[in-house]
């Protein structure tokens, strides 16, 4: 394939993953803040959209499936303590 045309079709794929990207880091961020903050039911709500939108991350080839299984573990192991910590 020629360069040309694999450099524009890059440019396309950029820019069709740069929102899913952007919008899994959100999800990620909200739920660490969520869970720093110490309210269970926010938390749980947060983390619980952070994951779903992992795995769409996951699914759609934007992030590796170990890379998203590793950070869903990682958030999962916050929330539990975070919860053992407030009871």
């Amino acid at each position: 394939m020629p360069a040309k045309k694999a450099g524009r079709q890059q440019v396309k794929r950029a820019v069709r993953t740069r929102g899913d990207r952007t919008e899994t880091r959100s999800a990620m961020a909200n739920a660490l803040r969520s869970v720093e903050s110490g309210d269970v039911a926010e938390a749980e709500i947060a983390v619980n959209a952070a994951l779903s939108t992992l795995d769409r991350a996951g699914q759609k080839g934007i992030l590796h499936k170990n890379n998203v299984n590793r950070r869903k573990s990682r958030m999962a192991a916050r929330l539990n303590k975070m919860k053992a910590a407030s009871e």
